[in-house]
């Protein structure tokens, strides 16, 4: 059973790894992201259930039961139902809070969502990675657009919780489809989001579109300033954006050959939201070197700085020297200039 359960954020992740896929997607090498290609059987969820009432105790009422890794639905359905009826009876004695679950979008219907109803599921994720058609042609989806689209509304029909996921710098995609992507989510009304830069794994299509030269991925330089306005637009609509960058692991260091891979992703792009936000006010004030004195959430103090000071520095090399005060009633990314002193004015 090692490696097939971790538990994190208060949530006991299964993994069912690339069980029941139809396709192959073009980035896709599920053994190398998860670390592990060990597929889960009953016994296996019992057992860290139970190990999580023991190191989670009276907080596992907030916990899910997550299978993640593969297009949960499209497994074979006595597998599928093995591994619901292990997990449903901690989810009805309300010890758990719910069983979480990600799929494909054209792997929903009405007759699967009656079985995931009954089982104690509460939580539906689907891998939309681009509402751009003909991305998903090129990457080999095997899904339309519209198939998101309808999936997610029978999801909110059955009154599960949604949850989409998409991916920056694909194959045949840009900046501006990225956007049209996260705006046509949006829509769609999800509780949830996870946005993943495309990380090019050796073993894949995009490797080989990678080595010719023929596909040239995003860095990690590159899709900080979009991931972070992404993070920025899905949060101003009220969306959780519980993900962003793939989840560091060993297995995936060792076959990534190319792509935006950091172990912080997310803090970069908080940092960068923080960073932009400030250089704004700076443009309107018409400072352009000085001292300047900013008022910040004190759990925001890392997000500001960057790492490794990233922002100070940025910020000195253009002449202006910061000092920080605190403020607990400040949003995590508000920032309020309280002093500034231009030079030479």
């Amino acid at each position: 059973m090692e490696g097939a359960v971790s538990i994190r954020h208060s949530n006991i992740a299964i993994f069912v790894p690339h069980n029941g896929c139809p396709h192959q997607c073009s980035f896709c090498n599920q053994k190398q992201i998860t670390g592990q290609s060990f597929q889960p059987h009953a016994a296996d969820v019992i057992a860290a259930a139970e190990t999580a009432r023991k190191s989670l105790k009276e907080k596992t009422a907030d916990a899910e039961i997550a299978f993640f890794g593969g297009s949960f639905t499209a497994i074979d359905r006595e597998y599928m139902l093995e591994l619901l009826d292990a997990a449903a009876p901690y989810v009805k004695s309300g010890e758990f809070g719910g069983i979480r679950l990600s799929t494909r979008p054209d792997a929903i219907s009405c007759e699967i969502l009656e079985i995931l109803k009954s089982s104690g599921v509460t939580s539906i994720e689907l891998g939309a990675q681009s509402m751009d058609e003909q991305v998903l042609l090129m990457n080999e989806r095997g899904h339309t657009a519209d198939d998101v689209r309808r999936a997610s509304a029978l999801i909110h029909e059955y009154g599960f919780s949604l949850g989409l996921q998409m991916m920056t710098g694909l194959y045949g995609s840009t900046p501006e489809k990225d956007r049209q992507t996260a705006y046509s989510l949006a829509e769609l009304e999800p509780d949830t989001m996870r946005i993943y830069p495309t990380v090019v794994m050796k073993g894949t299509r995009l490797y080989e579109l990678y080595k010719t030269g023929e596909y040239a991925p995003p860095d990690t330089k590159q899709s900080v300033p979009l991931c972070a306005e992404l993070l920025e637009f899905f949060e101003s609509r009220g969306i959780a954006v519980i993900r962003l960058g793939l989840h560091d692991s060993e297995s995936l260091r060792e076959s990534m050959a190319a792509g935006a891979f950091h172990p912080s992703f997310r803090e970069l792009c908080e940092s960068r939201i923080m960073l932009d936000g400030l250089l704004s006010q700076l443009r309107e004030k018409e400072v352009e070197e000085g001292e300047i004195t900013v008022r910040i959430n004190p759990k925001s103090i890392s997000r500001f700085t960057g790492q490794r000071k990233a922002n100070i520095r940025k910020l000195s090399e253009m002449g202006i020297a910061v000092k920080t005060e605190t403020d607990e009633t400040l949003d995590k990314y508000e920032i309020i200039i309280v002093k500034y002193k231009v030079k030479n004015r």
